[in-house]
């Protein structure tokens, strides 16, 4: 019985490890979809949201299971029911790529009205909190979710660096207000996922120490 429980808990790894290499996958066809003004790619990423709920709801039935056929205690009952928690942010993070493609697809056959390095910087920059802040997880590494936590302000700087150039562009030139509003949505959604991305690494924490306010 003790084996087919840690082997559960292994493959609630894998699978952790698995969702966080899609959404890792969205972002990044997102944002190549956007820089290359490319729809059919914008189009993929969308469609590509369907896997992400997949692999969610793959997780939620397995925690399903264990938690009513092991019955686990303390950190492994942490450990699992945070799984829970953490596919919820993951799931979003997944919806937020869609909208930065579905933003694209509008975008398409136009020239952009101001440069995307901002942009480009947070979704890498995102992408990495991501990968680490589930990596933080299924390793119980309290240092590296630490780190997430704390790089959430770089990624609250670059929103504002963004947003404030794209206000003055609008009141330099109001026409360009409609395209230039799409991309400080976009530039949002990359700040909402590099909060999904800290609020992991936080649960992460709580799986590993059981103090939600260890941060």
């Amino acid at each position: 019985m003790r084996d087919k429980y840690e082997l559960q808990l292994k493959q609630l790894n894998d699978l952790m490890i698995h969702m966080g290499s899609l959404i890792e996958a969205a972002i990044e066809m997102a944002i190549e979809a956007l820089v290359k003004g490319d729809a059919d790619k914008a189009r993929e990423a969308v469609e590509f949201d369907d896997t992400i709920d997949q692999a969610q709801k793959d997780i939620e039935s397995l925690c399903m299971r264990i938690l009513l056929m092991q019955q686990p205690v303390a950190t492994d009952l942490r450990f699992v029911s945070t799984a829970l928690k953490l596919v919820t942010d993951m799931e979003r993070i997944g919806d937020h790529a869609a909208d930065i493609s579905e933003i694209t697809i509008s975008l398409v056959g136009s020239e952009y009205v101001k440069d995307l390095d901002v942009i480009k910087k947070m979704a890498a920059e995102t992408s990495s909190m991501v990968i680490k802040s589930v990596e933080s997880y299924v390793s119980r590494n309290q240092e590296e979710a630490k780190e997430v936590i704390a790089y959430d302000d770089v990624i609250d700087d670059l929103f504002i660096k963004e947003k404030d150039e794209i206000v003055k562009m609008i009141g330099e030139n109001p026409k360009c207000g409609s395209e230039a509003t799409d991309l400080l949505m976009i530039a949002k959604y990359f700040e909402r996922i590099g909060d999904h991305a800290s609020n992991i690494a936080e649960w992460a924490l709580y799986a590993k120490t059981g103090d939600i306010n260890v941060c």
